[in-house]
C-alpha cells in the first residue's frame, strides 16, 4: 500500500466486504471515491449535501469521521429510513484517520 493511502471497506448485502485502496491526497470526498471505483452511488447534486443519493452507513469507525454539518444533518432528516449511522459520503473527505472505515451503501444493493 503507498504511503498516502488508506483502506476503506464496502460491505455488500450478503455480508462480504471489499477493502478499497484510496488515497488521502487527491482531496477527494468518499463518495467521489466510491464512484470511481464504480459503486452505484447517485450523487445527483454533485456533492453539494443537496440530494441525499450518496448517503451510506458507517459500520465501523463512525468516530473517526468529521463531525456533521447543519446542511448534512438537515438532508439526512429527510430520508425515511435514516439510521443513526447514516452520513453523506459526498461530506466526508477522505483523510488519514479514516483507515480501516466499513461503510454499506445506504440503499441495498
Amino acid at each position: 500500500m503507498q504511503e498516502n493511502n488508506i483502506i476503506i471497506h464496502v460491505q455488500h448485502s450478503d455480508g462480504s466486504r471489499t477493502g478499497l485502496e484510496a488515497p488521502v491526497d487527491m482531496g477527494l470526498s468518499l463518495m467521489e471515491f466510491l464512484k470511481a471505483c464504480e459503486y452505484d452511488i447517485l450523487a445527483t447534486c454533485g456533492g453539494m449535501a443537496l440530494c441525499a443519493t450518496c448517503c451510506v452507513d458507517v459500520l465501523e469507525g463512525e468516530e473517526k469521521l468529521n463531525e456533521m454539518s447543519d446542511d448534512e444533518y438537515a438532508m439526512l432528516d429527510t430520508l425515511p429510513d435514516l439510521l443513526p449511522n447514516s452520513r453523506l459520503a459526498c461530506q466526508l473527505q477522505l483523510n488519514p484517520a479514516m483507515d480501516g472505515l466499513v461503510v454499506k451503501l445506504h440503499h441495498a444493493e
